[in-house]
Formats: C-alpha cells, sequence, structure tokens
C-alpha cells in the first residue's frame, strides 16, 4: 500500500494518506482570538482535504485542543457554522498547553478520501 506524504518537512508532513484515509497534522491558524484562529485554521484544513481529494463531508474524525476551554463556545460557534451538518465526524474537544502561547487552538483531522 502507498504512503503518500503532503507537504513533508524535516519533523513532520503537513498530511500523510493511506489505504484511502487522509491524516492531517494538527492546524493552528493565525488570529488574535479562538474565533479568527479557528477559521483560518479550519480553512487550511479544507485546503489540505481539497489536495488529497478529500473534503469536510468526508471528516471521520476531529480532536481539537483549546488552550482554555473558557474559549469553548466562540470554538463551536465556528465549528458549527463550518462543519458538513449531514456528515458530522466524531469528535473530542480538550485543554492543552499548545506550541506558543499565541495559539488558542489546534484542529487534529483523520478524513476519508473521497
Amino acid at each position: 500500500m502507498t504512503i503518500t506524504r503532503i507537504a513533508p518537512g524535516p519533523r513532520m508532513s503537513q498530511a500523510v494518506v493511506h489505504n484511502g484515509t487522509i491524516h492531517l497534522a494538527g492546524q493552528v491558524g493565525a488570529g488574535a482570538d479562538v474565533s479568527e484562529q479557528s477559521r483560518n485554521a479550519l480553512a487550511e484544513v479544507e485546503r489540505l482535504l481539497a489536495q488529497a481529494g478529500s473534503d469536510k463531508s468526508r471528516i471521520l474524525s476531529a480532536t481539537i485542543w483549546l488552550a482554555d476551554m473558557d474559549d469553548f463556545d466562540a470554538l463551536n460557534a465556528v465549528w458549527d457554522a463550518w462543519i458538513d451538518p449531514q456528515n458530522p465526524p466524531a469528535r473530542a474537544c480538550g485543554e492543552a498547553r499548545l506550541a506558543t502561547p499565541q495559539y488558542r487552538v489546534e484542529f487534529m483531522i483523520v478524513a476519508a478520501i473521497a
């Protein structure tokens, strides 16, 4: 079975495709608050899914890390507007210290290839 790595770097790939599934690296976005960061990160999720031949309707699971659970409602407002309501994925959300203090949210996505 072929493994395809999208945007590989010395430490990680932005996505890995194997056996009809795409695994994205944690995606973060620029912005002043969790809403703006979420919108920017989810735009990158969409771009990577499209590059691999998939889309948000084919997301199987999402793991979301928040730097502060007080941002949960703001995250959900962006997520609910973005996600395909006919095909919601399995999802987990928790609090974690992210790579840098300016990051408020990080998305890890697994999706089927269309």
